[in-house]
């Protein structure tokens, strides 16, 4: 199993936590995930998102299509939720590579 990433430093006790949504435009439920994501942002933490429309790459529509959005911390993990985000997924890959 790979490790996690570790999060970088955006300023003086600022961590950057990166994750992966992947998502496909005109979704709702992308759209809110995404939100809901960077609700969780707080003062000490804050997320770069990278964002994968699926239908710009066949093999990533054969392997999320109906999933979408599906979010990961670690794309080389398992994903983190599906569908709606799981508050308590994130917060816990979150205690697991920040370390301020």
């Amino acid at each position: 199993m790979a490790s996690a990433p570790s999060a970088g430093l955006a300023g003086p006790g600022i961590a950057t936590v990166p994750f992966t949504l992947y998502s496909r435009s005109y979704c709702h439920l992308c759209e809110d995930m995404l939100a809901a994501l960077n609700a969780l942002q707080d003062a000490g933490t804050r997320f770069q998102v990278e964002v994968i429309d699926v239908d710009h790459d066949p093999a990533l529509v054969e392997r999320f299509d109906e999933l979408v959005p599906v979010l990961f911390g670690d794309p080389a993990q398992d994903e983190l939720c599906h569908y709606f985000l799981d508050a308590a997924a994130v917060r816990l890959y979150l205690a697991s590579v920040v370390s301020i």
